[in-house]
């Protein structure tokens, strides 16, 4: 037998498909179906406010990162996880739950629960030990989560009509008129059409 029978072997890896990491995947809420705004708080919790957990060593930031980006990888084929806010000064977190089907009516309030407690808690309760953040309560019942939940409606039909229908800015602009800006609050500004 030949010493370099398989001396060209790296032509024939096939690396298997649970180990392929889908890098910098880019949400797109175009290829999801059901949105929701997802608060959650610690479920019997020693904490006052977040900054409270450097007493327990952990990184609330660096830790909801971590869970998240490992949950959208392991669940891109039916869920996507954003943090939307989290205040060191507050005792909750919100999230934006996307689900590429829609859920029947009343559905929500069964799987929402499930994706929480099932699926997001053990990496949050184990993996980056917010185990210390519970009280005796919570240890006993194993529960790390509080969560409240609302359906975010976005009509994508519409919204891409309206970007259909103007490609170029300058077909906003009346031939005859005059665009001013007009300042309603110190957040926002709006253009305003005025004849």
């Amino acid at each position: 037998m030949k010493e370099n029978f398989f001396a060209d072997y790296k032509n024939f890896i096939v690396v298997p498909e649970d180990n392929k990491r889908v890098v910098n995947e880019l949400f797109d809420p175009k290829n999801y179906a059901a949105f929701y705004i997802l608060t959650l708080s610690i479920f019997d919790s020693r904490l006052s406010t977040w900054k409270d957990a450097r007493k327990f060593e952990i990184d609330i930031e660096k830790s909801i990162k971590t869970v998240l980006s490992d949950f959208n990888q392991n669940q891109r084929e039916r869920y996507h996880l954003q943090l939307l806010e989290l205040d060191q000064f507050k005792n909750y977190f919100i999230l934006a739950l996307s689900s590429k089907t829609k859920f029947n009516s009343g559905e929500e309030k069964e799987r929402i629960p499930y994706i929480i407690d099932k699926l997001l808690t053990n990496p949050f309760y184990v993996g980056q030990s917010w185990f210390n953040l519970i009280g005796e309560k919570g240890k006993v019942a194993r529960k790390l989560f509080s969560c409240s939940f609302k359906e975010y409606v976005w009509d994508y039909q519409n919204h891409s009509k309206r970007d259909e229908n103007y490609e170029n800015i300058s077909e906003l602009i009346p031939k005859n008129g005059e665009i001013k800006l007009v300042k309603n609050s110190p957040k926002r500004e709006i253009l305003k059409y005025i004849p």
